[in-house]
């Protein structure tokens, strides 16, 4: 294992409503839904229609830019919606369960398969879209040759699972061969990260093929791009690939049994659940079931995925495609008289306005209050104190703002995404949308490079 980096700069967000570390067993679930959203950069062709009747593996829709990677259905059953917004905008396919019928893809070594029968297997069989590239944060190309691949073992966001928990209750015992399809799509090495206590996992921890690094810090050193731009950084006209930890044991399983199966563990947290706890499902799942007398009251926001970078759905929305959490919030839909000029006893900021400093090991209930409006752009000089990377966030976002290419590429757009933005958007006292705006810097460089 190599040394380890240590981050000083980011902030952890004390959250109360930590996940307790026990595992329910799955509740059925009869819709599910795959959000196209979930998807940056796709122009999506649908292979299906209201009423289609597909099997677990069944291709729902293609991205038109590259034909070859397919979406498919997580659970067999009948399309049930195809939810569209304005101009016929594709939202969501939403499918009602019927029966277990799986796609059998076929079952390999993929030691004895070529790097183009690894990537072909895996674009039929739909599990291709859980690997994602530096730069853009999008779905990974196919076509391109990733100068090595990063594994995130460990989360620092608010409220985060516990990887090392999941991991023990995951079934199979395919993190191997997920690996080792994975060594076959680059020349480079495969990086897995840890935090400072590295895996408690036998299985991770005898993961061969494989160069570790741990981190220590507060948040974001989980955020994989963080764990790239200290490791291997990504400069122009180069690529790295990465993915969750639970999708390699995804990935080996379809090599090990022939299905896409991507069932998997995660956290339902926050101070507005009543049993937090974790459960097993699968993405696309409705959270109908697990927040089913699980809320405190009915006046709370749901998100898939953690406060600082999820989407809000509705109590019977879907999980997300790449989400390990539902986190639930106290809705902050009140006014407050004055609130920066009481003691603060009960409020967690960064900001060293409040006694709560003088309590730092406290856990706070936080709602969706902002606490404030849009206004003019204060420059603070404290974003970069939050973003452990060599990179200066207001002039990058000044350049995307203008429009201007050229610095957007000197100023480091290559190497980042929404995520890796999100505590400067937390602090920000003008209640800027830094996260938004990365997205469209992102979108842009696309739109110049084709």
């Amino acid at each position: 294992m190599s040394t380890p980096i240590r981050l000083r700069k980011g902030l952890n967000i004390k959250l109360a409503g930590k996940a307790e570390k026990i595992l329910l067993p799955e509740v059925p679930v009869s819709r599910y839904g795959v959000r196209f959203a979930d998807f940056p950069g796709l122009t999506a062709k649908l292979e299906v229609k209201e009423g289609s009747v597909v099997s677990a593996g069944t291709v729902l829709f293609h991205d038109k830019l590259t034909p070859e990677i397919k979406y498919v259905s997580p659970v067999s059953g009948v399309v049930k919606e195809v939810v569209r917004g304005e101009k016929r905008l594709l939202l969501e396919i939403v499918i009602e369960q019927q029966g277990s019928e799986k796609v059998d893809f076929g079952t390999a070594n993929p030691l004895s398969l070529s790097r183009e029968e690894v990537k072909e297997r895996m674009m039929i069989s739909g599990i291709w879209p859980v690997l994602r590239q530096r730069p853009y944060h999008i779905v990974a190309h196919p076509a391109a040759v990733p100068k090595a691949i990063f594994i995130s073992a460990f989360d620092t966001a608010p409220l985060a699972p516990d990887l090392d928990f999941v991991m023990t209750n995951i079934q199979g015992g395919d993190m191997q061969t997920g690996i080792d399809a994975l060594s076959r799509l680059t020349d480079g090495k495969i990086h897995i990260s840890f935090d400072r206590d590295g895996s408690r996992v036998a299985e991770v921890r005898s993961l061969k093929g494989v160069e570790s690094h741990t981190f220590t810090g507060p948040h974001p050193a989980g955020n994989v791009g963080i764990q790239i731009h200290h490791i291997d950084p990504v400069s122009k006209g180069e690529v790295v690939w990465y993915l969750d930890i639970q999708d390699v044991a995804a990935l080996g399983r379809l090599f090990s049994t022939g299905y896409h199966n991507r069932d998997r563990i995660i956290a339902l947290a926050g101070p507005g659940a009543l049993h937090p706890k974790y459960h097993r499902t699968r993405p696309g799942a409705s959270v109908a079931a697990i927040l089913k007398s699980n809320l405190k009251d009915q006046n709370q926001r749901v998100i898939s995925g953690n406060v600082l970078t999820g989407k809000k759905i509705t109590a019977d929305g879907s999980i997300g495609f790449y989400d390990n959490m539902v986190t639930v919030l106290p809705e902050g839909d009140y006014n407050e008289f004055f609130g920066w000029a009481t003691p603060g006893y009960d409020k967690f900021s960064y900001w060293k306005t409040f006694l709560s400093k003088l309590i730092p090991k406290k856990e706070y209930v936080l709602d969706t209050n902002m606490h404030g409006g849009h206004r003019a752009f204060v420059v603070t000089g404290h974003y970069e104190n939050v973003l452990p990377m060599d990179i200066y966030p207001v002039h990058l976002v000044k350049a995307i703002l203008a429009g201007d290419v050229e610095l957007m590429e000197s100023l480091g757009i290559y190497e980042v995404a929404e995520e890796d933005f999100a505590l400067c958007e937390y602090i920000d006292p003008s209640k800027i949308e830094f996260q938004e705006i990365i997205r469209q810097g992102i979108d842009l460089m696309i739109k110049e490079m084709n």
